[in-house]
């Protein structure tokens, strides 16, 4: 059966482009190096690729050339992952905070898991997954309110967590 709709929970050929997408944009903004991004999306601007597929691609590369306007690589990765979170890109923000957490310790660390989690609640819900996104809320804001002090340079970490708590369907700005 051909998928109809881009779902990288059920189809493989989704997950697969989300995944190098994603990977893509993280290098480009950790190395400040962006020539195997514009590969990929080259790539993709080459294939004959069904409708759901292209709308998502088109999606994706115009949020990120939105995002990498704003993006230093010079940045904290924290700083990082708002532009993104403000942009919609809820994959990316655990893919650029994922790098750093398996290198950082301490409450830092959990702060950065808590985060990555939160972004997974807003990717959970998108595709209609309200239980599992209930579950990682759930892990997640506790974390957020007990270490608000680490985030407060960064961002004003209310909203965050009371939309976790209520598991509210639109994401909060950062």
């Amino acid at each position: 059966m051909e998928c109809t709709v881009f779902n990288p929970f059920e189809d493989r050929f989704s997950r697969d482009m989300r995944n190098a997408l994603s990977s893509a944009l993280a290098s480009a903004i950790e190395t400040g190096v962006d020539t195997p991004l514009l590969a990929l999306i080259e790539d993709y601007r080459s294939r004959d690729l069904a409708p759901h597929y292209q709308n998502y691609f088109q999606d994706r590369w115009d949020r990120f050339t939105k995002a990498l306007t704003s993006i230093q690589p010079d940045q904290e990765p924290i700083a990082q992952a708002v532009i993104l979170w403000n942009h919609g890109l809820f994959f990316e923000v655990h893919e650029v905070l994922e790098h750093v957490w398996y290198h950082t310790l301490g409450n830092e660390k959990l702060v950065l898991q808590a985060l990555i989690r939160a972004a997974g609640v807003y990717v959970k819900q998108e595709y209609g997954y309200t239980a599992t996104a209930s579950k990682i809320a759930g892990k997640s804001w506790p974390v957020l309110k007990e270490n608000a002090q680490l985030l407060t340079p960064y961002f004003n970490p209310g909203p965050l967590i009371l939309a976790l708590q209520h598991l509210d369907k639109k994401p909060p700005k950062l």
